[in-house]
This record gives C-alpha cells, structure tokens and sequence, in this order.
C-alpha cells in the first residue's frame, strides 16, 4: 500500500483531546502553508501534518506520555519496547522525561549573563551583536528557504539539529536537539529546522528546562526574538514572511499550553510556575515580560481558546490580592502598570468584569462593618483604589517627626504627595474609563461596583466613625476623585447637557441606596410612596455616574474633608493632655515606679499626635490639591443648577432668573431628595471658600447665588434649620476680602446681580426671622451666629441704594414683616448689650481680685478659670453687639419713618435709653478693664454708635416723645453725661454736638408736657388700664381668650411670642377685635379729664381784679 493511503491511526482519548487544543490554537491565527520547494517535498507548513510513517510512532509513545503526565500518580518508567520501529523524538522524550529531575542533559557549557538561573536552553551572552546586524547576517546571498528557516528558527528558538553548531550569529548558545534530529534522518527529511518540526523541537527543547524554573523563562524570550526577527528594516518575501508568522502562532500556542497545560511537557501543576503573573510584573522590554505584542496574540485568540480569559483574569485576582496588602511606600507601580496594560484591551476587562472577585460576595451573615471593607480589600479594583497617601505608614514616612516639622518641609511633602496621588489616580481614571467602554456588561459592572463601595459606607457620615467599620479616607477619596473625572465630559461651562439628568433615574432601579438617608422635606412614609410609583424608561449613563458622584461626595470626598475639623480638636486635646503630664512629672520624679507609667503614657500620648499631625498634613496634602477641587467644584455648580430646576420646574441656567418666591406646590421630585443633595454643594462650596478660594475667581457663576436667594426666599422647601442657615454662610464666606476682590468672590455680584437686588435682602430678613424659633435645642445660640454673617452679608451690598430702596419699601407694603424684623433686632441689641456689659463687669472684678497677693493658690486658680470663661463669652457677646448696633445706625440713617411706627419706636426708645445708663451712669466705672480691645470692647465707639442713633431719629416727634415716656431709663443726667463726654472724648465735630443739645432740650421739654399730662388725668380708672403695662390703652382690642389689652401692647407681645399671654394658645394681630365701645369710653373720659385740667388752671375772677375801689 501505498503510504500516502495508509488510515489515520485511532487516537486513544487524551491524545484526541491534545489534537483538538492544538487544531482550535493552531487554527485561530492560521495562515497559508509555506511553498514547498524540491528539498522540502515531504513537509508542510503546518505542523499537524508530517509524513504519515512518523506520525504514528510519535502519537503513540506521546499519547502514552501525555496520559501519564495528565495522571496526579507517580509516574512508573516505561517499559522497553517490544519492537525496534524508527527512532521517535517524542518517544525519546518521554523516555528521558521518565529519569530523575536531575537527569538533564550534560551542560554544553553555556553561560547566561542574568538575572534568572543559568541555563543552556535560553543562555544569551550580554555582548550579542544588535539585531540589526543579526538580520544582515541572515541574509546572506543565494540562502535558499530551507537553509534560512533552519538557520532563523534555530536562533529564535535557540535550538540547533547540528551537533557542531554551539552558537547562533549573535553568539548566543544553541541546544542540540538528537531527538529531532532522529525523527528526521528516520522520516527521510532534510535534518533542518522547518514549520512542521517546530512543535517538536519546542517540546523536546522544553524537556532541557530545569523543573525549578517555569517553562515561561524560555518561551516568552523565544517569542521576543521572533517579534524582533518579524520586524526587520526591510520586508522580507512572503514565504518568510509565513515561517516567522507559524513560529509565532506556534510560540504562542506553547506558551498557553505551559500555562493551561503542564502535563503536555511532562510537568506536573505548580501554581508558581503555571501563571502570567512574574511576567505580567516585569517590564514590557524586558526578555521574559510580556509585551504588547503577547497580549495582542493572546486576546486575538480568546474567542476561539476559553482557557485564556481565565489564565488573565486569575493573574490580576493574584496581583490585586497582593496590592492589598501594600501601601504607596511599596513597589506598587509594576501592578497598577500592568492593569493599566489590560484597560488596552476590552476583552481582557469583559473578563475581569465577569470575574467573581469583581464584586463583593458578601455572605449570608456577612455583617455591614465586612461589607464595608470588603470592596476595599476583597475585589479586583478595591485595593488599587486603596492605594493612597493617606494610608498610616504613608503618612509618616512624608511627615516624620510631625510635631517638630517645619511649614516649609510641610508644603514641600505635601506637594510631593499630590503629585504621586495625581498620577495615580491618572492610571485609575485611564482604566476605568477602559472598563466602561469596554463592553455594556463592562460598564454595568463597573457602575454596580461603584454603587457598593458608596452604599456600604454610610456610616463614614455617622457623628462617631470607628475607622475599622468604614473604608479607608484613601479609598474613599479616589473613588470620588474617578467619578468626578467620569462627569467631566458632560460638565461644560454652559450647561448644554444639564438636561441629560433624569430625574426619574430614582425612580427606577437606582444603583444608589438612600433609603436611610434623611430628606430635604419628606418624611420617610411619603418618600417611600413616592419612589414605590416607578417611572418607566431606561436610566442613560451621565444619570448613573451624576448620582453616583453626589454619593461619593458625601460620603467620600466631603466625610474626608470634616474630619480635617475633628483632627484639629484632637489634636488640640491630646497636647493639652500632654502639657499636664509634663507638668505632673517632676512630683513623681522620687518613686520610679510611678514616674516609669507617667514616662510611658507621656510617650503613647505624643505617638498618639503625632500620628493625628501626620495624617492631618496628608489629608490636607491630598483635599487641598487644586485640580482635584476644580473638578470638584465644577460638579457642584451642575448639582446647584440641577436642584433649581427641580425645585422650579423650570429650564433654568447660568444667566436665567428663577420667580420667587417659589410656588407654594412643592414638587415632590425635590422634596423627596436626601438632604445631601444639597448639603454636598454648600460644604463643598465652603470648605473651597475657607482653604482654597482662588479657584472660585474664575470657577462661581450666578447658580451660586441664586441657589441661596432662591432657598432662603422658600425656606420652606428645606426642612432642616442647619442646612438652611448655611446657605448664609455661604453667602457670608463669599463675602470675605479676598486679593484685589475687597468684596470677596460674591460681593459684587450681590450688589450688582439684578436677581440679588430684587430678593436678596427680603431673603435675608426673612431668615433673619425665622431663626428665631427653629425648634433645635441650641436655636438660642445659634441665631445669633446666623444674624451676625446676616448682618455682614447687609453690609456688603449697603452701598447699593436700591437695597436701601428694598428696606423702605418693605416698611411700607410689608409692614408686619418690617415690624417683626426690627423688633427682633431691638431684642437681640437689648440682650446682647447686656450679656456683654455683665461679663465686663465680672471681668473687671475678677481682674480686681487677682490683685489681692494674700489669695491661696487655690482661689487664684479658681479666679482665673473663672475669669477665662467670663473673656470668651464677653468676646462673643461684645462682637455681635457691635456689628448689631452697626445695622441699628445704618436703618436708621435711611428709614426714620419706618423706625418711628408705633409698635417699634416704644421699644427702640426704651432700648437706647436703658444702654446709655449703662455706658455712661454712676456704675459706668465696673466696665473698666485690662486690655479693653481683647474684648472687642470700645467704650468709645459704642457710645459714638448710640448717639447716632438717637440723633438718626431726633427730627421725629415721636421719637422725642417715645425717649421723654421711658419712665424707666430715661435720666436727664445721663443725656447730660453723655454731653460732657460727646465734648471732651468722642472727637465728634462741633455740629454733632450742637445737634445734641437741641435733642436734650427737647427731650426735657417733652418730658415736662408728659408729666403735666399724667397729673391731669390723675388716677386711671381699672377698666381702662392695659393688664401688663398699666397704662391707660388707647386701642383696646378683645384677645381669643377674651381679655382686652391695648394694640400697641399685644403687637409687641405677639412679636416675640405668638401666643395669647393668657391662654397661651397660638394667635395673631388678625385674632383681634377691636373693642370700639370701650375705646369711645376711654376717650370721653380723657376729653373729660383734660377739659377739667384746663378749667382749673384758668385764674378765678376775684384772684384776677386787684384795682377795685
């Protein structure tokens, strides 16, 4: 029979399972078969088809080794054969695979100039010839094909069929391969390196490779060469151009099978030789790390190879369970370069993406303080993330020795660690960006994994944070830093795609979990309802990463930045704690027991801040990066706009104004929201404004300011009193001086912003008021710091008249609101002034005692605890009072008429008489204390401030008549006093002193006309008496409990509780009803009183005629 006819031998199983491997590798990157020429006759280009003799010796003695090496049993020696058929390399093989490990073929005497242990089979000499000179050489004239592949694959590969030949034309080392060569002198084929034999010599040359080194040593240099020899200076022909392309095909197809596939080079399993992992860590240029090329080859064949995917993915699971244990002080780069190699390829991140250790898997009992962790620690992507400059051992190699550090070595670490952290967050961004567009099941993937790590941290926002139950600031801060970088295409400066958040997104399947989140104004049933009613459609991706990043702000980025406030507490605590110590130490010095423990806490209290120093500058070091909080602040301004147009149900944008007030329909969209949807614009904003506020200059538009008017006008869409009364703050801290912008970044906008001058100061006011009751425990407190960024808001814009218009204008068509406005400015001037002189007073007298030299040690402590507390409640009070009186010289230099109504004037009189006693009375002298300034405390001034005030109204008679009526405060010698200083120390100029002296006269006059009134009505009947004043009522009115009181009174009483006063029950001035009867009698009887005071001061008749007779 012919032997071209002969059958195809039956494969046993194992053996049909290699040539189905090798046909689906072989395959999926095949090309035409080489020429044949005369001498090559008998071969092909492919290797699975050698000439029928030698393919069934080889298959049946591999079929047997492979089933053997395949086998976890210690493999038995094979017997000695039965037959002489012709030498078989592979048989040859597996004999010799059979020996001891040891039993490598005798060295040549090759030397390898490496790293990696010497060996003959991949020895290259550190002085080879470049390859471009290789080339040249491999181009000799008249080489035939034959000559020219034996001779090429022989220096790729390393490996040579002639015994005499030791070294390739670069002078690396060959290895001798008789095995092969055997199998060709015995087949009748020319004894050279081709196509069909590369799978053999590959084989056998694996076999020279010690069982201690992974078979990848000597594959991936071989592949190396091969991509250098492919990429000659000039193209070679085609034919070899189809050697170099099978030896590449089947390099790589070897390289899968030493890693998938052990068994088939007669090796068994070994998890440190069998993955990608070393190679993956070396540099792409290095002989045995993988190159861009490999990855290339590799992911080209994933479709048809199944085994691939997986040896990649286990590879980077491998390299991200190391990177958690590292820290940025470790040689991290390597792995984080590597990932950012396979963002280069969408198949190798699907793989990634389907891995299971892309998500959490939490457990069943899995607590929440785990799950926290665990995407930090237990995912592919987490501990890359948690790669940062704020990990503890980081800290202090930037900041050694924190407490004795100076600025500038501060500064300068700092900035070294931003740029590390800039540069790590690059290759972050670079990758995640890879994952997203990867594939939609990528993208998903990816979203849901950011949606984890931010919906199990919730508690990094809880009043105490324990650091074991939260992921890490690090973490935390570069999730929100990568999300903000996801956003930045859609965020440009005018907003075109604002409309592209949906804002039914969470009313569909939201990725983000804010069910335990407080509502800017819902309770939880009524949000619960209204995201129970899904809306239909499908959430487009800026929907998903917009609501992802308001997530991570607060619950990343933003938790980060307040711990700064808490650190700087600590901080201040533990050294105080320390000073004591230190203090206490030298009374122990004689025990030593005992100054041994006070030694030792003095030492954990000093690691203790200097651990809390350090990650302070770092965490400083890493918020305070200035793109980082650009990129940052951008995402706040689309936040501010996004809320307006939710909340007006308008298209709004930079440049449009919203119609305030808003409808009193409160869209339940807005209502519904958490809190932190606006929380995160007004910390962010800021936290910018305090640390870093030359990026607002060119970064603040109109949506800042018109999110604060628009919000303090309809205070009643926010539920929450803080998070209103910041919305003042940020007006307050756009207000402060900044370089050449004397009016701070918003100042002139606030002046000038036609928005601002037509709701800001109503705004203003309005919130002014309403912080009078909040219903919080410390609202007593707090109103006075709200009313104080109030007033230097007010002062700001001032020098607009059309504010000074608005004021008027509010007196006039809101004259209830104007009242309730002023009377409480009245009562915050009355109690604050009086706070603050009583603690002068204490000052004074504290300071007085601390004189006395015979006080024990004990009372001068007590004193001087004492004393500490009384100077910063009076610094306090005395700050307020003065920006308080301030705004009382300014509203009264404009509105004289609105100041004299009369429900304010009474008060107002009462007021400045009852402080001038005070600032200039006989017990004027208790508020003379050391260092006034400390205090804020210019007696001067404050009395130069009243005075203005008194002469701000003095041209109104009822003011006069009001200052002249206080039967309690007002003293013509106080008037008097006030003169003498006003003349003497004030430095005011002669006409406000004249001006001064007329309004005492007629204050004196006034006075004299009241008495002469009040003796002639002599004793006011009971029934015409107002309950709580005593005085005789004017405008009777019937409260809803039905007793009557004057007007003027309940008025007054109404604006500081609005409350019946005898039943206690909720009212308003519209309850009453005026008591005309008793009004007609109280008049009558007053004409009456009056007619008959005037009849009798008429001279009698007989008293008048003294010329009679």
């Amino acid at each position: 029979m012919d032997p071209g006819d002969q059958p195809e031998p039956t494969l046993p199983p194992a053996e049909q399972m290699r040539q189905r491997r090798l046909a689906k590798l072989g395959n999926s990157n095949s090309t035409p078969p080489a020429p044949k020429t005369t001498s090559e006759s008998s071969s092909t280009a492919q290797i699975s088809e050698p000439s029928p003799a030698s393919l069934s010796a080889s298959l049946s003695s591999s079929t047997q080794q492979l089933q053997n090496r395949v086998s976890v049993k210690p493999k038995p020696k094979p017997a000695a054969p039965t037959s002489t058929p012709a030498p078989n390399p592979f048989s040859q093989l597996a004999s010799r695979k059979a020996g001891p490990e040891d039993s490598t073929p005798v060295d040549s005497g090759n030397i390898r100039r490496a790293k990696r242990p010497t060996t003959a089979i991949d020895a290259e000499p550190s002085d080879a010839l470049p390859v471009k000179k290789a080339h040249t050489a491999a181009t000799a004239v008249g080489e035939t094909l034959e000559d020219w592949s034996d001779r090429v694959l022989g220096d790729v590969f390393l490996v040579t069929l002639d015994e005499k030949r030791t070294a390739d034309a670069r002078g690396a080392r060959l290895t001798y391969l008789p095995e092969l060569r055997a199998e060709l002198e015995q087949s009748g084929e020319p004894v050279k390196l081709s196509t069909s034999s590369i799978d053999a010599a590959l084989l056998e040359a694996a076999n020279h490779v010690p069982r201690s080194k992974a078979l990848l040593d000597y594959l991936l240099p071989c592949w190396k060469r091969i991509m250098r020899a492919s990429r000659p200076a000039r193209r070679p022909p085609p034919e070899r151009e189809a050697v170099l392309h099978e030896a590449k095909r089947l390099c790589m197809s070897n390289c899968i099978f030493a890693l998938t596939m052990p068994e088939y080079f007669g090796r068994d399993p070994n998890p440190n030789h069998d993955t990608l992992v070393p190679y993956l860590l070396r540099n792409h240029d290095n002989e045995d790390g993988l190159c861009l090329d490999f990855f290339t080859e590799a992911v080209s064949r994933m479709n048809e190879d199944d085994t691939i995917a997986p040896l990649f993915a286990e590879a980077m699971v491998i390299m991200s369970s190391r990177v958690a244990k590292m820290t940025m002080n470790d040689d991290y780069k390597p792995y984080i370069n590597c990932l950012v190699t396979y963002s280069r390829f969408p198949l190798l991140l699907n793989a990634l993406a389907q891995h299971s250790r892309f998500q959490v898997q939490p457990r069943p009992d899995a607590a929440k303080e785990e799950l926290a962790k665990a995407t930090e620690m237990d995912t592919i992507l987490g501990p890359f993330f948690a790669l940062s400059p704020l990990q503890t051992d980081v800290t202090k190699t930037y900041f050694a020795n924190p407490r004795t550090i100076d600025v500038a070595h501060v500064k300068s670490s700092q900035e070294a660690l931003r740029m590390t952290l800039r540069a790590h967050q690059g290759d972050l961004i670079s990758i995640v960006n890879a994952f997203v567009r990867a594939s939609p099941a990528a993208k998903n993937s990816t979203l849901d994994w950011f949606a984890f790590s931010l919906n199990s941290n919730h508690k990094r926002r809880a009043l105490q944070v324990k650091a074991t139950e939260v992921a890490s600031d690090g973490f935390m801060v570069n999730v929100t830093a990568i999300l903000d970088k996801l956003c930045e295409p859609f965020m440009d400066a005018t907003f075109s795609k604002i409309n592209k958040v949906d804002l039914d997104y969470l009313r569909r399947t939201p990725r983000v979990n804010m069910g335990d989140e407080t509502k800017l104004n819902a309770d939880q049933a009524t949000s619960d309802a209204f995201y129970n009613n899904k809306a239909d459609g499908v959430s487009n991706f800026i929907s998903e990463v917009f609501f992802l990043t308001l997530a991570a702000h607060h619950y990343g980025l933003g938790a980060t930045n307040s711990k700064l406030k808490d650190l700087d507490k600590d901080i201040k605590y533990v050294e105080k704690v320390i000073k004591q110590m230190e203090d206490e130490l030298p009374k122990v010095q004689n025990d030593p027991l005992r100054a041994a423990v006070a030694k030792q806490h003095i030492q954990t209290a000093v690691a203790t801040v200097e651990k809390y120093i350090a990650l302070r500058n770092a965490i400083q070091g890493v918020v305070l990066d200035q793109p980082m909080q650009t990129l940052s602040l951008q995402f706040m301004r689309y936040v501010a706009v996004w809320l307006l147009r939710t909340a007006s149900k308008t298209d709004y944008k930079p440049g449009k104004e919203i119609a305030l007030p808003l409808s009193t329909d409160k869209p339940a969209a807005f209502s519904c929201l958490p809190e932190y949807a606006l929380q995160d614009v007004v910390e962010n904003f800021k936290f910018v404004f305090r640390f870093m506020p030359n990026i607002l200059i060119s970064a603040v538009g109109d949506e800042i300011i018109t999110l604060c008017i628009t919000f303090l006008r309809s205070s009643e869409y926010i539920k929450n009193p803080y998070l209103k009364s910041s919305l003042v703050t940020l007006l307050f801290s756009g207000t402060w001086p900044m370089y050449h912008l004397s009016r701070g970044v918003l100042g002139d906008s606030l002046i000038g912003s036609g928005f601002a001058n037509e709701h800001l100061l109503h705004s203003l006011m309005k919130f002014y008021i309403e912080c009078e009751h909040s219903g919080v425990s410390s609202a007593f407190y707090d109103k006075f710091n709200i009313r104080y960024e109030i007033f230097q808001v007010i002062k700001t814009i001032w020098p607009n008249n059309v504010y000074k218009e608005k004021l008027s204008r509010e007196s006039r068509i809101n004259r209830q609101f104007f009242i309730q406005f002023v009377n409480l400015l009245l009562n915050d001037a009355t109690y604050l002034l009086d706070e603050a002189l009583t603690k002068l007073a204490k000052i004074h007298d504290y300071q007085k005692d601390l004189q006395n030299q015979g006080l024990s040690p004990e009372d001068r402590d007590k004193i001087r605890t004492e004393l500490e507390q009384a100077e910063q409640q009076c610094q306090s009070w005395m700050q307020l009072v003065n920006d308080t009186m301030g705004m009382m010289k300014l509203f009264t230099e404009t509105l004289r008429d609105s100041f004299t109504m009369p429900e304010i004037v009474v008060r107002l009189a009462g007021m400045l008489n009852y402080n001038l006693e005070s600032l200039v009375g006989p017990k004027r002298g208790q508020l003379k204390v050391e260092d006034a300034k400390k205090y804020h405390f210019d007696p001067k001034t404050l009395l130069s401030d009243f005075i203005d005030v008194y002469l701000n109204l003095s041209s109104k008679p009822d003011f006069i008549k009001a200052v002249a009526a206080d039967g309690r405060s007002y003293k013509p010698s106080n008037f008097e006093a006030a003169a003498q200083l006003l003349q003497q120390s004030l430095g005011k100029p002669p006409e406000v002193v004249v001006a001064w002296r007329i309004l005492r006269r007629r204050v004196a006059e006034a006075k004299e006309e009241l008495d002469q009134a009040e003796l002639d009505l002599g004793e006011i009947p009971p029934e015409f008496e107002d309950p709580i004043m005593g005085d005789l009522m004017t405008d009777p009115v019937i409260l809803p409990s039905r007793h009557i009181m004057d007007r003027s009174t309940i008025v007054q009483q109404l604006l500081s509780t609005p409350k019946d006063p005898f039943s206690n029950v909720p009212m308003t001035i519209e309850d009453v009803v005026p008591a005309d009867d008793l009004r007609k009698q109280i008049e009558a009887w007053r004409a009456e009183r009056i007619a008959l005071a005037k009849e009798n001061a008429k001279p009698s008749a007989e008293s008048m005629d003294t010329s009679s007779g």
